[in-house]
């Protein structure tokens, strides 16, 4: 879009001393315009409001206030999270911009609930509708202005990875449709003579509770730690996989500390027999190039992993395929084995879900395989959580 590519020219020709404070200007272009265009059309709205009764209008006017609001916020959080990191926080300010969303969420929530409280006043007190084309009009044009909006926070949002203007452009579809019910409550109230107003004043309301309460949730998931990114998780581990040496992977956890600030770690599966010095150099590589390409700390841990011999390949052989057929699909890793003489331990991780209801009753599964195999067969089980793969 023009607006966006105007942009786009604007920010690029000047020189930004990190990502942080590209990211930064371009959450500021975005929070702006939704501040001016929202301030607006609630203008606009309150007229028609004036013009013709509606207390639907009303209340999309104000909501439209609150979408200003909401913006405002979401250009305070943007401008504090480019904060350089300090000594009390040395991972810095992301967190600030999900600390905005959720002053969004609320902002949101308190203005649905006035919303509904002003519809059921109106549907228990009806007020007549004075129509106007000029009114109607209006209305028409704020909702090709929110679809335009919403086109602009998306297309800033996206690259960006700003959530707040994601959930704006989420709240602006929304105000489509309550900016519709408002016209169509319009032209029923003057073609039919059935007030509907308060009815549809409600339906506006329930529609910004709605966006309230998914806005709240989404970011109260992820100040909680919620779902890591898959497709830069992805990324890392592709990156990881294409190194010499390494025959396998587990243990990846990725660390949020807002848009843009991730941290990583991975455990590698590296022969026992390997040359140390090399393999080493080959860690030291891996972790420059996620760092430079993702803009990614990662800490990489190696596992020496040594061939198991026949036996030891068979059991290993037979305990995976029952884990890779179980529902969900398990992995296992680390597996080694401590011969005796009327005793084989068999020592190995299993990766499990966070929220995997019986550990005990897996363990007792493995261990009657392990033992229908060969009867020395101990099994030495330690069950790791899986923070990335079944998330």
């Amino acid at each position: 879009m023009l607006y966006y590519r105007i942009l786009q020219k604007a920010i690029d020709s000047r020189e930004y001393p990190d990502d942080s404070a590209h990211r930064s200007a371009w959450g500021t272009a975005g929070s702006v315009t939704g501040i001016a265009v929202n301030l607006l059309l609630a203008a606009v709205k309150f007229v028609v409001g004036m013009l013709t009764g509606s207390v639907a209008a009303t209340a999309d006017a104000v909501n439209n206030i609150s979408d200003a609001g909401g913006s405002i916020m979401s250009l305070l959080s943007v401008r504090l999270s480019g904060r350089r990191e300090t000594s009390k926080n040395p991972f810095g300010f992301g967190r600030m911009e999900y600390l905005g969303e959720l002053g969004v969420g609320l902002l949101i929530l308190l203005m649905g609930f006035e919303l509904l409280k002003s519809g059921i006043q109106s549907i228990l007190h009806p007020q007549e509708m004075l129509f106007s084309w000029l009114s109607l009009g209006l209305m028409g044009v704020s909702i090709l202005a929110k679809v335009w909006l919403y086109r602009a926070y998306t297309c800033i949002g996206k690259p960006i990875h700003n959530n707040t203007l994601l959930a704006a452009a989420r709240d602006s579809l929304n105000d489509c449709l309550a900016t519709s019910a408002v016209i169509i409550s319009m032209l029923i109230s003057h073609f039919f003579q059935w007030n509907i107003d308060g009815y549809i004043g409600v339906l506006v309301s329930l529609l910004v509770l709605k966006a309230g309460f998914d806005v709240l949730s989404d970011t109260v998931t992820r100040l909680l730690g919620g779902k890591p990114d898959k497709e830069l998780g992805d990324k890392i581990i592709a990156c990881v996989k294409s190194y010499p040496y390494v025959s396998d992977i587990h243990d990846f956890v990725m660390h949020d500390y807002g848009p843009g600030r991730c941290m990583a770690s991975i455990h590698v599966e590296v022969p026992a027999d390997g040359n140390l010095v090399a393999m080493h150099e080959v860690i030291d590589q891996m972790e420059r190039e996620v760092f430079d390409t993702l803009h990614v700390p990662l800490c990489v841990h190696m596992d020496p992993v040594a061939e198991p011999d026949e036996q030891a390949s068979t059991v290993h052989s037979v305990l995976r395929e029952y884990l890779s057929a179980h529902n969900p699909p398990l992995l296992m890793h680390d597996f080694r084995t401590v011969p005796g003489e009327n005793q084989i331990n068999l020592i190995f991780d299993v990766v499990l879900p966070p929220s995997y209801p019986n550990a005990e009753q897996l363990a007792s599964e493995l261990v009657a395989i392990a033992r229908g195999l060969d009867q020395r067969y101990h099994c030495v089980i330690h069950f790791d959580k899986d923070y990335y793969y079944h998330v």
